[in-house]
């Protein structure tokens, strides 16, 4: 295995860990529990270690969450998509801020669509179509702002070079 395989597969693993770790820091919001940190966790995983990874990521820390009941179904549809779209818009154009609209975009409206069907049939609950759109901005939103802002430190402090670089 090359080496910046393993060093990816290391640093995947360690943001799930901070997203399991920091999984009671969410808050309930109708059916939805908002988890800031899964989306500071996405834009990190979309700018270092690409849009597969993140979307990955995304699956891998919404099964741990479910298991350990710190999580919903809801779960997979924002946070993969989210992970997804904006990895693509980082792989693409490498702009931080497009990248945070990316998240706020794949998870809020794209991930709220998406988790339409979930709710109403796999978890019998009574949703309109549009329902998730405003609880999956307001947690995305909380952490794409603390994102954008490590990324323009880390940035600044030629750190995010070293982290990109593979």
């Amino acid at each position: 295995m090359k080496k910046s395989a393993v060093r990816n597969l290391v640093l995947a693993g360690i943001l799930i860990a901070v997203c399991v770790v920091c999984s009671p820091l969410s808050i309930p919001v109708g059916a939805s529990k908002c988890f800031p940190v899964q989306h500071l966790v996405n834009i990190l995983a979309a700018v270092v270690l690409g849009p597969f990874y993140g979307a990955a990521m995304a699956f891998i820390t919404s099964c741990i969450r479910i298991a350990i009941g710190t999580g919903t179904l809801l779960a997979f549809p924002g946070s993969m998509l989210g992970a997804l779209i904006c990895g693509l818009v980082y792989k693409h154009s490498r702009n931080i801020p497009l990248t945070c609209i990316g998240e706020l975009f794949g998870t809020s409206v794209v991930g709220g669509l998406a988790a339409y069907p979930i709710a109403v049939y796999l978890m019998s609950k009574q949703a309109a179509l549009f329902a998730y759109i405003l609880p999956f901005f307001i947690s995305s939103a909380g952490g794409t702002v603390i994102a954008a802002m490590l990324l323009f430190a880390l940035k600044k402090t030629k750190v995010l070079d070293k982290l990109i670089r593979k």
